[in-house]
C-alpha cells in the first residue's frame, strides 16, 4: 500500500479510530514533524484537541534513518544495546548524539507551544500518532513517557509499520492502529508517493487551525 501523503494517510486512519468520535476524554498527540499532518486529520475527524508530544529518534550515524534509539520529553531515553554492540558505535558518540537530540526537543517545546501548557491527558485516552514506524523505537519511548502522566488509555496509530514493530508495540498499549504492515519494509518513506519534509512552520499552522476548529469543551 502506498499512499499518497501524510493527509491521506491521516484520513485512513480516522476511520478506523471513529469510535473516539466527539468524546470529552479523547486527546490526539502528534510525534512531531512527520506525525503532525497525519495526526491533524485524525484530530479533525474525531473533533478532539491535537498537541504534540516530542520524541526524537537517535540515528546511528552516516544512516540517520535506522534507530539506534529515542528521547522523549521528561528525560525518557531507549537505546538498543544490541545494535551498539553490532555497530561498535563508541559510548562517546552515543552521548554527543544524545545531547544534541535533547536540545532539539527543548527547542520545539518553546516553538510550538508558545508558552501554552501541553494538553493534559491524565484520566483520558491517549492517541499517540506518528507518519510510520520502522523499528518502533521512537514510539516505545513516547509510551513510556506517557505512562508517566497517567492517561486512562494509550492508543498507537500509525498508518504503516514492519509487523514485528507493530506487535511490539501492541504488547506496550491498550490498542495498536495501524492501516498497513507490508513485507520487506525497509523504511518508512517507501510506502508514500509525497514523503517530503514537514516544517516547523507548518506544524505550527496546523496545531492553530485544530484550536480554532476544535471544540471548546473537549479542551
Amino acid at each position: 500500500m502506498i499512499f499518497r501523503d501524510r493527509a491521506e494517510a491521516g484520513r485512513s486512519l480516522a476511520w478506523r479510530l471513529e469510535k473516539y468520535a466527539n468524546r470529552q476524554d479523547s486527546v490526539v498527540l502528534a510525534v512531531p514533524r512527520g506525525g503532525v499532518p497525519v495526526a491533524f486529520e485524525v484530530a479533525e475527524a474525531l473533533r478532539a484537541p491535537l498537541g504534540v508530544f516530542l520524541l526524537r529518534k537517535l540515528g546511528v550515524p552516516g544512516h540517520e534513518e535506522f534507530a539506534f534509539g529515542a528521547i522523549a520529553s521528561g528525560g525518557v531515553r531507549v537505546l538498543d544495546p544490541h545494535i551498539l554492540r553490532t555497530l561498535s558505535i563508541a559510548p562517546s558518540e552515543v552521548e554527543a548524539i544524545v545531547s544534541e537530540a535533547e536540545q532539539e526537543v527543548k527547542r520545539r517545546e518553546v516553538m510550538y507551544r508558545h508558552g501554552e501548557r501541553p494538553l493534559s491527558v491524565a484520566g483520558k485516552i491517549a492517541i499517540l500518532v506518528d507518519d510510520g514506524a520502522a523499528t518502533g523505537a521512537s514510539l516505545l519511548a513516547g509510551i513510556w513517557a506517557l505512562r508517566q502522566l497517567r492517561p486512562r488509555k494509550i492508543v498507537v496509530a500509525v498508518p504503516v509499520a514492519p509487523a514485528p514493530a507493530a506487535e511490539q508495540l501492541a504488547y506496550e498499549v491498550d490498542e495498536m492502529v495501524c492501516v498497513a504492515t507490508p513485507e520487506p519494509f525497509g523504511a518508512v518513506g517507501w510506502f508514500y508517493d509525497d514523503f517530503s519534509q514537514v516544517e516547523d512552520e507548518q506544524v505550527i499552522e496546523l496545531l492553530a487551525r485544530n484550536r480554532r476548529t476544535e471544540p471548546a469543551t473537549a479542551a
